[in-house]
This record gives structure tokens, sequence and C-alpha cells, in this order.
């Protein structure tokens, strides 16, 4: 999905600020969806586009940091906080639940559309190391069970003849298992496949709990 879909999720009891809010982000080419509590944006299905939450700190019913803790066990979409007063330890708890921003009503406009740039950017990112790490683990699980257990032995430096004698096969067939696992893990040369098992955080003990589960 391109920029054109991405999203601001605006999470206020107040129907002036949400408005408001509306308002300027829509002037400003976002497309924004509005809620009126956290108990609503929570239930409500979610485009699977980058996104962001501006989500109001004091709320009746579900406070702002509540549906921040619940919001973070489903999805890391980047949150923008506002507040009609200045409170140290929600924006201590907030910024430490891995909120973008924290600001005070009424919100500056451009300090606004800042952090919800910069939620994008965040997102945008994110979304983007999660398609390649699941690309990346595609790859791995094309593997045979051989050629998963000969990889991190390969990582880990052994030649093709000491990689045989652990596994017990040929190093004739080392080397067979060694070009199907650079074709199916897509890896130009020996170090690129090495960077890749690195990023899957490759190891004969998580291979070995990839495997059981």
């Amino acid at each position: 999905m391109g920029l054109e879909s991405e999203i601001v999720y605006i999470v206020d009891d107040d129907p002036i600020v949400r408005d408001a809010l509306s308002s300027l982000l829509r002037a400003n080419g976002k497309k924004v969806r509005l809620f009126t509590s956290g108990a609503e944006f929570l239930s409500a299905k979610r485009d699977d586009t980058a996104a962001c939450l501006v989500l109001d700190l004091k709320m009746p019913s579900m406070s702002g940091l509540e549906v921040q803790k619940a919001v973070s066990a489903q999805t890391n979409i980047p949150i923008v906080f506002i507040t009609g007063r200045g409170d140290i330890p929600s924006t201590v708890k907030a910024m430490k639940g891995g909120a973008v921003d924290f600001l005070t009503k009424p919100v500056d406009e451009t300090v606004l559309l800042d952090a919800v740039e910069q939620a994008f950017r965040k997102d945008r990112i994110a979304r983007s190391e999660a398609l390649e790490q699941a690309d990346l683990l595609a790859r791995y699980r094309s593997l045979t069970p051989r050629e998963q257990e000969l990889l991190p032995l390969l990582v880990r430096g052994l030649l093709n003849k000491q990689a045989a004698a652990e596994l017990g096969i040929t190093e004739y067939t080392v080397q067979i298992h060694r070009g199907n696992i650079m074709r199916k893990m897509k890896a130009d040369s020996f170090a690129g496949l090495v960077r890749l098992a690195t990023k899957l955080f490759v190891d004969e003990q998580s291979l070995a709990h990839g495997r059981n589960n």
C-alpha cells in the first residue's frame, strides 16, 4: 500500500478536539478515522497499512495509558499522546511505553504534524523490517531438515569436510546441500548467506528450537 493509504487514528472523548484534529490532518492530506473511546478503537478493525494513533491521555472509563498498554499487546502502532495538562509521571510512562511524542493541549499545529510524520516514518520502517524478516523466515523454512542442520555449521565457519564429519554424511553431499541452501536463501555469496543467517538470529540453539515448534 502507498502513502495515500496511510491513516491517522484519533481517539478523544471531546468532540470539539476530535473535529479540530481531524480538520487539521485532513487539510494536510491525511486519511483520518475518529473514535470516542479507547474501547471503541480497540474493538474496531484496522487497515493493514502504515498508521499512527493520536491518543488522548485523560478519558473516562479507559485512560490513554491503558489503551497504550492494550494496543502494545496487539501491534506496534506508533502513538502520539495529547493531554489537557502537563503530567510528568504519565509522560514518563507513555514514553517508556514507546510513545512517539507527548503534546499538551491546545496542540501546536506544526508540532502535531511533525509528530504524526515521525510516527509514520517509524511505522513504515517497522513494517518494512517485518516484511523482510518474514521473507527470510520463509526462505529458511523452504530448506529441508538436513539443510537446516547444515546451515549453522556453515555459518560457524566449518569446512565442507568438517561439516560432513559432524553430520555423518559425505563431503559431496554437503556440497550439494550447500548449493541448495545458497539458492533457496537467495544468497549471492557465502558472506551474504552469513548476513542473512545473522538477521534470523541463526545459531544451533535457535534452529533446534524452531524445528521443535
